[in-house]
């Protein structure tokens, strides 16, 4: 694996907090998948794909994209790999790879309004700090 190959690895690693080697690759976090159909890759995929140092394949496949966050797969993972965490990883690394995660709290007051739940704000404020 070469240093920028191993750099995303750990990145992704880093920010998600998987330990993608607990994964046995029984498929039960597709299964549940409700994106499944969508997906190039689907979540037992993006952990054997992270394991192998696949990250820029895995940026470029719209299927960062077309996950739900909803983390059905991390509820029915046996043992208790996260494969959602590490979809939601890939996502901001492309996010910022664009150079399109400069928001801070003064530029999300303008965006917001009154009907914004504020769980949601402190939600977004967590995840892009990372």
């Amino acid at each position: 694996m070469n240093n920028r190959v191993k750099t995303l690895t750990e990145t992704a690693l880093s920010i998600s907090g998987v330990n993608v080697k607990k994964c046995m690759k029984c498929g039960k976090c597709s299964g549940t998948c409700p994106s499944y159909d969508k997906m190039e890759y689907h979540p037992h995929q993006f952990v054997s794909m992270v394991e192998k140092g696949e990250i820029e394949k895995l940026m470029e496949s719209p299927s960062i994209y077309y996950c739900l966050s909803c983390m059905a797969c991390v509820e029915r993972c046996p043992r208790g790999v996260e494969p959602g965490k590490l979809v939601e990883a890939v996502r901001l690394m492309k996010i910022r790879q664009q150079d399109q995660n400069h928001k801070n709290g003064n530029d999300i007051a303008h965006i917001a309004d009154e009907f914004v739940p504020q769980q949601l704000l402190m939600a977004a404020m967590r995840k892009y700090r990372k």
